[in-house]
């Protein structure tokens, strides 16, 4: 009984405020299309050989990717984006040669959701990153850690919270859907939303929601 050690203790009074997440109602936003935007189509064979030759030519490839939620029916939701009718995916994408992550994710996010008919983009408030993926090798699984005996993986995606203004017009393209889907619909639901997205509400659970405006 002499051996314990005391843990510290967290006063949850000083760390509640950094963690509540404001949401708005989604009828605060506009939702319009513009172009579409070119797909690779590629099968998955034609995947992992490009990322082969990325990597040889690059190293490891980074991703990065937005968790952007609103509220509706007193309830938190994600925004998605949908691909041929099946395939979901976060807006986001691959990081530039020298570019920082913020910087790609804010220009992916105006290629995707913002560019209205002029060509002009919108600010976006990029966060904190909440969570991790990684490809240990070139094959089809990543993992939400990086093993220890894996000194080079092969690509890293990171998820970062983007909080949305009160309102703001999403302008996207007419090939993509931009869909606002429950929480309770997403989690631990793998099979129809893949590892990553059906991740996120465990990656919410640090965080409580405020909407504003209801």
């Amino acid at each position: 009984m002499g051996d314990e050690t005391a843990l510290p203790v967290v006063d949850n009074d000083q760390t509640h405020g950094s963690n509540v997440l404001d949401i708005y109602p989604l009828s605060c936003y506009y939702f319009g299309s513009t172009r579409a935007l070119p797909f690779k189509d590629e099968t998955l064979s034609d995947r992992l050989h490009r990322l082969k030759s990325n990597y040889a030519a690059h190293g490891m490839r980074t991703c990065v990717e937005a968790v952007i939620l609103v509220e509706l029916f007193k309830h938190p939701h994600l925004l998605l984006l949908q691909v041929r009718n099946s395939l979901f995916e976060l807006p986001g994408g691959r990081l530039r040669p020298s570019e920082s992550e913020v910087d790609c994710l804010k220009r992916k996010l105006s290629s995707k959701l913002s560019v209205d008919e002029e060509g002009s983009v919108l600010e976006w408030e990029v966060g904190e990153c909440i969570g991790m993926w990684w490809r240990p090798d070139f094959e089809t699984l990543m993992y939400p850690y990086l093993p220890p005996n894996v000194k080079r993986p092969k690509e890293c995606t990171k998820l970062f919270l983007v909080k949305l203004p009160e309102s703001r017009k999403f302008i996207v393209p007419r090939n993509y859907k931009l869909l606002a889907v429950p929480l309770c619909q997403i989690h631990e639901n793998s099979k129809t939303y893949g590892p990553i997205i059906s991740g996120v509400p465990q990656l919410l659970s640090k965080f409580s929601f405020n909407v504003i405006g209801t």
